[in-house]
């Protein structure tokens, strides 16, 4: 698959640069195919390891938020606060992505956010104390946000014309990162003694192992318009060549920003409280880890398979209503029997949770081209975190007031309806250009 992605990435230009005729000698010198070859190819890996890495800080946590909890004396608001994190990290370091990607160049903003990732993970469980707790985890948590927000931007130059394949690997990738995170930490933390900090800080040698991809790309700069380096791409020339437009003006980008922001609830409440919810209610805690990952593992098939279908629809509408169906569904068995159908209520969760990569593929398609992208990625994922920050933590305070689990479910049941409205909205065939590019 890589081959022929490479093959199709040198016959078709970014929309960034249409206007730019490409460079003849630069096809004819000796060696650039398989120069553009290779790149391409390492993109790919990068893309895929580092998606890899954008979940399992959150969700080994959520595997061991008891123990957390208990070893560094939280309560179960503060408990709350930490769910709260990284939706609110993604919001305030999300929208500096586009200016970093701008100054050093996307590849060098990605390759630094990965080392950030492996150096609070490290970090944070030895920390010490519960501020220096959250200082480390925000350290983590702002290598993840900069490059959840340049995914689709770098998938938009590299890929113009596989957007749906590409952001379908992206997400499968990340799936696949969250789950096994969810699954293994719980075992992997009783095999090495029974440390909750060793089985957190394991997780750093991954995000380790995805700096490595992104060095080549570290100090490509400069303006060629031919989309053979990703830095160059990202660079003030092409943007340049782009009409300005101002996103806040777009309806389009307001519903995709609050749609994005309610799935994001329901994720963050999910991986940082579901675990708590089936250990609550009777659940072993390596079986609520295990669920935690069946809910987590469903979002790799369909991750792969919800964009690919979405940019076969012109309405994305009716995945809208199936993925929130799933999840009234799932939230409504929690209610009523969270032990007795636990596996169940999973697999449905699970399927509502692949929001998120639909999320990500209309952030491609409601723009025509990458600087739209980039503007659109920013907005709506900024936005979007920041509309999600109160949820975990209400949760938490309800939880802790309510001595039970059924005002919480309620309240995320009662989110997913205005979170179906938005992403019918947002899925409306159009782009933010129509809407928010000034007369």
């Amino acid at each position: 698959m890589m081959g022929s992605m490479a093959r199709e990435e040198t016959r078709t230009p970014t929309s960034t640069t249409a206007r730019t005729p490409a460079v003849p000698e630069a096809r004819e010198r000796p060696g650039a195919r398989d120069a553009r070859g290779w790149r391409t190819r390492l993109i790919v890996v990068g893309i895929v390891l580092a998606a890899v890495n954008l979940r399992p800080a959150i969700t080994s946590l959520g595997a061991l938020l008891e123990e957390v909890r208990d070893g560094l004396g939280m309560s179960g608001s503060v408990a709350g606060l930490l769910t709260s994190v990284p939706p609110l990290c993604f919001a305030v370091f999300g929208v500096t992505a586009p200016r970093l990607a701008r100054r050093f160049g996307a590849g060098a903003v990605v390759c630094a956010g990965m080392v950030a990732i492996a150096a609070g993970l490290l970090i944070r469980p030895y920390a010490g104390g519960t501020a220096a707790f959250l200082a480390t985890s925000a350290l983590a948590l702002m290598g993840i946000a900069v490059s959840n927000v340049l995914m689709p931007v770098i998938v938009k130059r590299w890929f113009p014309d596989r957007v749906g394949t590409m952001t379908g690997l992206y997400s499968m990738a990340l799936a696949l990162g969250t789950a096994t995170a969810a699954a293994v930490t719980v075992p992997l933390t009783g095999a090495l003694g029974g440390n909750w900090q060793s089985g957190l800080a394991v997780w750093a040698g991954l995000a380790a192992a995805a700096v490595l991809p992104w060095i080549p790309f570290v100090r490509t700069r400069g303006g060629s318009p031919d989309g053979q380096a990703l830095a160059r791409d990202s660079n003030a020339p092409a943007a340049a060549a782009a009409p300005a437009l101002r996103v806040t003006r777009s309806r389009t980008a307001w519903a995709l920003a609050v749609f994005f922001g309610l799935q994001a609830t329901a994720a963050y409440i999910t991986m940082g409280w579901m675990a708590q919810i089936f250990r609550d209610a009777g659940v072993p805690a390596g079986t609520a880890g295990l669920l935690l990952a069946v809910t987590m593992v469903m979002g790799v098939p369909l991750a792969f398979v919800i964009p690919r279908l979405a940019t076969r629809l012109p309405h994305q509408g009716p995945i809208v209503l199936v993925l929130g169906a799933s999840g009234l569904v799932g939230y409504a068995g929690l209610y009523l029997a969270p032990a007795a159908g636990a596996w169940a209520w999973a697999v449905l969760l699970g399927v509502a949770n692949c929001a998120f990569p639909l999320a990500l593929t209309m952030v491609g398609m409601r723009a025509r081209s990458s600087a739209g992208v980039t503007q659109l990625s920013a907005f709506a994922q900024s936005t979007g975190y920041l509309i999600s920050i109160p949820g975990p933590l209400l949760v938490g305070v309800l939880y802790q007031h309510s001595g039970g689990w059924g005002l919480p479910i309620a309240l995320m049941a009662g989110l997913m309806i205005p979170q179906m409205i938005a992403g019918i909205l947002a899925g409306r065939d159009r782009t933010i250009e129509e809407e928010a590019t000034p007369a």
